[in-house]
């Protein structure tokens, strides 16, 4: 009986310790309205590291746009034998108050092996860096796993009303497995005197 109690008790704690984890990596996502606006909730089964040069993008952090003019450097876990989609869009375009080109999409690459980088995978839209003409824009990375290789997928006909959701049901990628983001903002222009 003893040995019973003990073992709920155990599961139990798995759970919550589970559940906790859980939510320290999604809460970010909801503060920063990335779930909702972007991507619906989901269970991060993936770690994704993303960097700037040196910078390390974290949830909600702040990136220079001078900093991100060509791709970021991105590595996840997953095995070699899955492929995985990553797509960056701005959900702000063209100003956080009035987001009418929802989302800008800014990068998509495919058939990414796991436990390697983009640049293993094939590109369907090339790197466009952060330029947000006014306000504090969100930049979103969406890490998607494929049940297949993508095969030809045809480029989006313009960056502007790209839907991150209706993307991933097109292509049956179902719910990411990774997601970070990152704030940037127009950099103040040079002052020549």
């Amino acid at each position: 009986m003893l040995d019973q109690l003990l073992l709920a008790l155990h599961f139990l704690h798995s759970v919550f310790v589970f559940s906790d984890t859980m939510a320290a990596s999604v809460d970010p996502l909801v503060v920063g309205r990335v779930i909702g606006d972007v991507v619906d909730m989901f269970v991060p089964t993936v770690n994704m590291s993303v960097y700037f040069g040196s910078k390390h993008v974290t949830n909600g952090c702040d990136i220079k746009p001078s900093i991100a003019v060509s791709p970021p450097k991105v590595t996840f876990s997953g095995h070699p034998g899955e492929l995985y989609t990553l797509v960056m869009t701005d959900p702000d375009a063209p100003s956080p108050s009035e987001p009418s080109m929802r989302e800008w999409v800014h990068w998509i690459m495919a058939d990414i092996p796991g436990g390697t980088n983009p640049i293993r995978g094939k590109e369907i839209l090339p790197y466009v860096g952060p330029r947000p003409p006014v306000g504090i824009h969100r930049y979103i990375l969406v890490l998607f796993q494929q049940k297949v290789p993508m095969g030809l997928v045809d480029q989006p006909p313009t960056r502007a009303h790209f839907n991150t959701r209706y993307f991933a049901a097109q292509l049956d990628l179902g719910l990411p497995v990774s997601t970070v983001y990152f704030n940037s903002q127009k950099e103040p222009a040079n002052r020549r005197r």
